[in-house]
């Protein structure tokens, strides 16, 4: 950022380049080109932190959809991509990661300022972590691999297995971290050589429209990379498209569910990236001042709206009442304010449609019992809620049960060691997704570990991920797992050759 912060104009503290990027007309990107949608629809772009319209971008249509799917099958079935060789691909993902290094700053500007998170987290953090992806996901274009097979058939034969790209791949990313969204999608479907249609969140665009530059100047084939704004209408066209092979999603459990019965059209390949309801274990003989900011802004990132938000925290009776006091003085500590503000430690909430409905949560906590420690509504401009502690929480609660998407921390009283006890207080939601577990008795955190059923446990840290670590979760927080080797399964196919050959 190259000024001052001053909230009647936050535009002005962000970069010549983006102020000029945000003052364009952002159209869609299909088969390498920038075109209009079809019907020529646009739709505004707002700042959740100020409630103002900050850009305009095209708001495609199911026929947009099919151009894009069109430039995306030819750049595949043509051989544009898929058999591009494995160096190349190589080269060409490991530009992209030096690209969005180049364009850090204006990335983590508009994020900021679509999505809401201070600019420090989302440069330091989410941007760079697109980089790494990029770069961690293009030494796997060269080592996908298959295996020879010793069989037992009459007669003499050569067996092997390959690995071939799924195809053609319909991506719907969400509206939180959205930049880190795209390379947690993109980055290894590219690897395997797929083809892609993005569509961004219809929150949080303004990213992916960059990247499409990002492309051109990597060097990316027409074709292989398409991104269509818009809003569910454009999800459910490319998960109904017959032409997509797979679909990744991020989102919602209601949409995921939405999207597997869609996709029996074809029977395309689906993975899911889905809620969570993520417990944290906290016991008397861990660092208890260290890990009261932790425990907190495993809630707090992103302003609560992370499906791996601990969101159920459990604290051992001997030390209750320190950490409650102590994440309470956290959590009134925490500047709220606009994204580009340094002094700003938590941004918005996404919307006002999610303001009310954290809001309303919060509501019906109190009411059915929970004790608010800290927190509520900011009464501030924008979409704003003060980072919340609610005590005394119970399983029969709203607030324990359903995925908030908000800065609200559900703290319960633990009078137990008992492993089976604590793994089933746990594992008492419909998700699973993540967990952690706070103590220095190695025994109790690996038992308790073993048997909670979630995709990612941490051990004395929370919400700390690397491009290496496979993500995803149990239950119905989804299918399949992205990130690290096992995101190259969920984009390729395998393929068993048999030759007798005596």
């Amino acid at each position: 950022m190259t000024k001052a912060f001053t909230i009647s104009d936050p535009l002005a503290s962000v970069s010549a380049e983006t102020r000029a990027f945000l003052g364009q007309k952002h159209k869609l990107f299909i088969g390498g080109d920038s075109v209009d949608a079809a019907d020529g629809a646009r739709r505004d772009v707002v700042d959740p932190a100020t409630g103002k319209v900050i850009a305009n971008v095209a708001d495609a249509s199911p026929e947009d959809v099919n151009r894009a799917v069109a430039a995306a099958r030819k750049a595949f079935d043509g051989g544009v991509w898929a058999e591009t060789k494995p160096l190349e691909r190589v080269k060409l993902l490991w530009r992209i990661g030096e690209l969005i290094d180049k364009y850090s700053e204006q990335l983590a500007e508009l994020d900021t300022l679509d999505e809401g998170s201070p600019y420090g987290v989302v440069k330091n953090g989410y941007i760079v972590g697109a980089a790494e992806h990029f770069r961690y996901f293009s030494g796997w274009a060269n080592k996908i691999t298959g295996d020879t097979l010793p069989v037992s058939l009459p007669g003499d034969w050569h067996v092997y297995t390959t690995r071939e790209p799924v195809g053609v791949v319909g991506q719907i990313l969400p509206w939180n971290v959205p930049f880190l969204m795209i390379a947690w999608k993109l980055a290894p479907a590219l690897a395997a050589g797929c083809t892609v249609v993005v569509k961004p969140a219809e929150d949080t665009p303004l990213s992916a429209m960059l990247f499409a530059d990002i492309c051109r100047e990597a060097g990316v084939p027409e074709g292989v990379v398409n991104i269509v704004t818009g809003d569910g209408k454009i999800g459910a066209a490319l998960v109904d498209h017959q032409d997509i092979d797979k679909i990744g999603f991020t989102g919602s459990t209601a949409t995921g569910q939405a999207i597997v019965r869609a996709a029996s059209g074809n029977l395309k390949r689906v993975s899911l990236e889905l809620g969570g309801k993520s417990p944290v274990f906290v016991f008397p003989d861990a660092d208890i001042d260290g890990l009261i900011p932790q425990v907190a802004e495993a809630v707090y990132l992103n302003s609560g709206q992370a499906c791996s938000a601990g969101s159920r925290l459990y604290i051992h009776e001997d030390v209750y009442d320190r950490v409650i006091e102590g994440v309470a003085a956290y959590s009134e500590g925490l500047k709220l304010g606009h994204g580009l503000d340094p002094a700003t430690n938590m941004g918005p909430i996404i919307s006002q449609k999610q303001y009310e409905r954290v809001n309303g949560l919060l509501e019906t906590g109190v009411k059915q019992g929970a004790s608010m420690v800290a927190g509520g509504d900011a009464g501030m401009e924008g979409y704003f809620v003060r980072p919340t502690l609610l005590r005394d929480v119970t399983p029969e609660m709203t607030v324990y049960k359903e995925e908030i998407f908000g800065p609200v921390i559900s703290a319960m009283k633990l009078n137990t060691r008992n492993i089976d006890e604590l793994a089933r207080e746990g594992n008492n939601t419909e998700y699973g997704l993540a967990a952690s577990i706070w103590t220095k008795d190695l025994s109790l955190a690996h038992k308790l570990a073993a048997k909670v059923r979630a995709g990612t446990i941490w051990l004395n840290a929370h919400n700390m991920i690397d491009p290496s670590m496979g993500w995803g979760g149990f239950k119905q927080s989804g299918w399949g797992r992205e990130m690290g080797r096992s995101a190259m399964d969920i984009y390729t196919e395998q393929k068993t050759v048999a030759m007798k050959i005596g």
